[in-house]
């Protein structure tokens, strides 16, 4: 890495490139004929295979160069950046990572062997057809509209509506033009000197300061209450960044939230902006891949992996809704989002904006403390005003059984559909009910590969395993002792509450969001429109409804279990609760109707809860700062997890208690050792788990000392060793 990234590798030279593959280390070549430069994409042979890998500098063996195989080719796309490559190593390094696996994520996109893919195109041509006929007028009309660009033939044939043949035959006599051209081509130029809408006056001073930060880097944190324009204000920024030239990230934490945005992009900027995120084509991924290196993307937006992209000029990075837990990937690489973004946006000198209504504890102090700016909008936009929150004391209420809507939760849903307005009725529970037992002999049917029980979905007539994503048919016969007909649903999901919710109100339309239940993200989209459109009296939603959404119609909320998220021992318990009942609260009342959230509760008195309906949010995050300053966690310490599995149990628990019994390199920096112990979730697909974790103060070199901890003991095979630096779960 301290070779520049314009250093050239003559024919022959010994080099060192970083592959793909799951090798923690580089591998020495020699450079093809015409030589290869720092940061090159190219493709090597590995045994058998060819692979693909990057040149990270020079040769770190001795070997002669006659000894090394050569690299096969210098692939056609512009060098890894000296940003990225540097991204890629920090990234590896802090969250101990072999760098080999953090380059996949910045090379996910297919093709990059093929070189350019080209497509066949038509132009207009100089003869007039042989015939004109009222087919081929309207082929001429498309092309004449679409000022001479060049088309493929499905955009031709579906704008005129004519078949294949009579563009071709067109071709043949002059009248049109085959052409082929590169299929990976930039994205429609966004016009950042757009008018954006009229800006409140803390909207405007906001985006002005945004502005003002541009060339440089910096961290931002942009709190304001739920429908108070954060939006707006922030796509100022990027206005301003693609003034300067420089490309903008936002980063939304479902994919759900993604075509509503794009939206708001295009009116704002008069084309839409790229996009990155598992519901694209891999057609549609190279493109992206190939353009943002060239600069032919000014704008991304996408899910957490966009941050491995490689920017030519990243100069923007906006992480929307901060806080939430799904830009932590808890899968593969284990890594947060919003902290990458941090360090990717230090060493590209961009600027980042944290957007949130009820940000994470770690960004508040990191404002609190002076190390990120912040930002406030206090109110909503325009005429809308934030919700009356009130509390249903269930202890007061006299709740059927099997029913799970109160009748006060019920009487403000009647006072709703009779004003012609929409109601939320949220629990965070997909599904229709989370256990299935045996009323005969009490057994609770549970996955074979994973120490789970399996949650009845009844609109799709499975069991599905949430961990492992296992399926079996809702059983009639208990699996355990055969007793036909005594398997009984128990605790609600939200199948089971719009089977209420139908039975309660029988005229009412009932839609249900969550995520298992469309297909694709175009299907979850026309749903989504269809309610907004009111479409739908009562809307039945898990988590997936609280970000982002905007439905003018919608004036109740209504929490079916608000105590949900306080039980157990989770680190960040209250902190979560108190952020989803804030942020689906926040749903009801966007437009000019007034809005109400009701919060089902056993626990009315519960602090968590008082802080949710007080609204005192700087009161909560101070009273939980304390709390974590007093324990030594996080911020004010640090954690990471371990995570080992196998499929030998007794193997498994072996290796852990040798492996604790050697905790000294983490005793000499303060460190304390927990566990192991069985994981919360012992066995996911067919895999026994043991954690433990680690716990030192902040400041301290944390990744050195787990790092000489783990090497003194190798693992047996087929026994994996996860490594989670700040953890956000601990199943």
């Amino acid at each position: 890495m301290d070779l520049p990234e314009d250093h050239h590798f003559p024919p022959d030279a010994p080099l060192a490139v970083l592959t793909t593959q799951p090798l923690d280390r580089v591998l020495d070549y020699r450079a093809p004929e015409g030589g290869a430069r720092i940061g090159d994409f190219v493709e090597v042979p590995l045994g058998p295979r060819k692979v693909l890998g990057v040149v990270w500098g020079p040769a770190e063996s001795n070997l002669p160069p006659a000894r090394l195989r050569p690299v096969e080719r210098v692939l056609d796309v512009p060098p890894m950046r000296d940003e990225l490559r540097a991204f890629v190593a920090r990234a590896a390094d802090y969250t101990l990572t072999p760098r080999s696996l953090m380059l996949f994520l910045a090379t996910r996109a297919p093709g990059l062997f093929q070189g350019q893919a080209m497509r066949r195109v038509y132009l207009p041509g100089d003869a007039p057809p042989e015939r004109m006929t009222d087919a081929r007028a309207r082929v001429l009309a498309v092309m004449k509209g679409y000022g001479g660009a060049a088309l493929t033939l499905s955009e031709i044939t579906r704008a005129a509506g004519v078949s294949a043949g009579v563009v071709q035959t067109m071709a043949k006599q002059g009248a049109l033009i085959e052409a082929e051209t590169p299929r990976d081509t930039p994205y429609p130029r966004l016009d950042p000197a757009r008018p954006g809408k009229d800006l409140s006056p803390d909207q405007a001073e906001a985006a002005a300061r945004l502005c003002a930060g541009q060339g440089a880097f910096g961290v931002t944190l942009l709190k304001g209450v739920t429908g108070s324009g954060k939006t707006e204000v922030y796509l100022e920024a990027v206005a301003e960044c693609l003034r300067k030239g420089r490309q903008a990230l936002v980063l939304l934490p479902e994919i759900a939230l993604t075509a509503g945005f794009i939206e708001r992009v295009e009116a704002r900027f008069g084309a839409r902006p790229a996009e990155w995120h598992s519901g694209v084509t891999m057609t549609e991924r190279r493109r992206l891949w190939r353009m943002v290196g060239q600069g032919g993307a000014q704008m991304v937006v996408g899910a957490r992996s966009a941050l491995f992209l490689p920017y030519r000029d990243l100069g923007l990075i906006v992480v929307d809704e901060e806080h939430d837990s799904s830009y932590k990937q808890e899968d593969g690489v284990l890594y947060n989002a919003r902290d990458m973004a941090v360090l990717r946006a230090s060493l590209a000198g961009a600027q980042v904006v944290l957007a949130s209504a009820t940000p994470a504890l770690e960004t508040w102090v990191n404002a609190e403390t002076g190390k990120y700016a912040r930002l406030d909008l206090h109110a909503r936009f325009g005429v809308a005003e934030l919700p009356d929150m009130r509390a249903i004391d269930l202890r007061a209420e006299d709740v059927p059984s099997g029913r799970w809507v109160s009748p006060t939760l019920q009487a403000a849903v009647e006072a709703r559909l009779q004003a012609g307005e929409q109601s939320l009725l949220f629990l965070n529970r997909r599904g229709y009910a989370p256990v299935t037992t045996c009323r005969a002999c009490g057994h609770q049917v549970q996955c074979h590969q994973c120490d789970a029980r399996m949650v009845e979905h009844r609109f799709q007539k499975r069991l599905m395993c949430h961990q492992c994503g296992a399926t079996a048919p809702i059983p009639t016969a208990c699996p355990s002792c055969g007793v036909e007909g005594r398997m009984h649903a128990v605790g609600p999901g939200v199948e089971r509450l719009d089977e209420e919710a139908r039975a309660l109100f029988p005229q009412a339309r009932v839609a249900v969001l969550s995520s298992d239940l469309f297909a694709s993200a175009r299907a979850l989209k026309a749903q989504i429109e269809a309610i907004a459109a009111g479409e739908a009296d009562i809307i039945i939603g898990t988590q997936l409804v609280a970000k982002g959404h905007n439905f003018p119609l919608l004036t109740l909320v209504g929490v079916i279990d608000a105590d949900l998220g306080l039980h157990g021992s989770d680190l960040r318990a209250a902190e979560r609760t108190f952020q989803l009942m804030r942020q689906v609260a926040g749903r009801a009342g966007r437009a000019e109707r007034p809005g109400l959230a009701l919060l089902q509760t056993h626990q009315p008195d519960h602090p968590v809860i008082r802080a949710i309906l007080s609204g005192d949010e700087e009161g909560f995050w101070r009273a939980e700062a304390e709390e974590r300053r007093a324990l030594g966690m996080p911020p004010y310490g640090r954690l990471a997890g371990v995570i080992l599995s196998s499929p030998k149990a007794e193997e498994l628990f072996a290796y852990a208690d040798a492996l604790a019994a050697r905790a000294e390199p983490l005793l000499r920096i303060g460190a304390q050792l927990f566990g192991p112990a069985p994981a919360p979730v012992a066995r996911v697909r067919g895999r026994h788990r043991v954690r433990m974790l680690i716990k030192a103060a902040k400041g301290v070199p944390l990744q050195a000392a787990i790092t000489q901890w783990t090497a003194q003991l190798k693992p047996p095979h087929d026994l994996r060793v996860a490594i989670d630096i700040d953890p956000q779960s601990f199943w």
